[in-house]
């Protein structure tokens, strides 16, 4: 018996220990972050990585190899600007019939000197509370 409740003793302070550590792992990430490592796994050709940030509604309308061939026009500007990014901007699409669409946008640190960037990397998501991409999309601004 006295074993058993050491057991049992042993193993609640375990999980007691690791509980702040769950916590940290499964806390959530914001749609900005979201975003954010999205664009840095595409500017980085790391397909497999960027592909698993898309909704499965998203995936289910492409393949990997689909989604590669889509983000090949991103390697000029990633040529041309180096591949950091900074937040550019974030906001509502407002639009007449649906629910407004979140989106975050990054631009090239290298280009910021311009009055507005040449490219813009622009992610939309379903919802505000979605922490898949819905929509990229890489605007040339010209």
């Amino acid at each position: 018996m006295r074993t058993h409740m050491v057991k049992t003793t042993l193993l609640a302070l375990g999980l007691l220990l690791a509980v702040p550590g769950v916590a940290l792992a499964q806390q959530r990430l914001s749609q900005v972050q979201v975003a954010r490592r999205f664009w840095m796994a595409a500017v980085g050709q790391e397909w497999k990585q960027a592909y698993r940030w898309l909704a499965p509604a998203t995936q289910a309308t492409m393949s990997q190899k689909q989604f590669r061939q889509m983000l090949q026009p991103l390697r000029k500007p990633v040529c041309r600007f180096g591949s950091v990014i900074d937040l550019y901007k974030l906001g509502f699409r407002l639009r007449d019939a649906a629910a407004p669409e979140p989106f975050v946008a990054y631009s090239f640190r290298a280009d910021t000197l311009a009055a507005r960037p040449h490219f813009q990397l622009d992610v939309s998501f379903q919802d505000s509370t979605a922490r898949r991409v819905k929509v990229f999309r890489l605007i040339e601004v010209k």
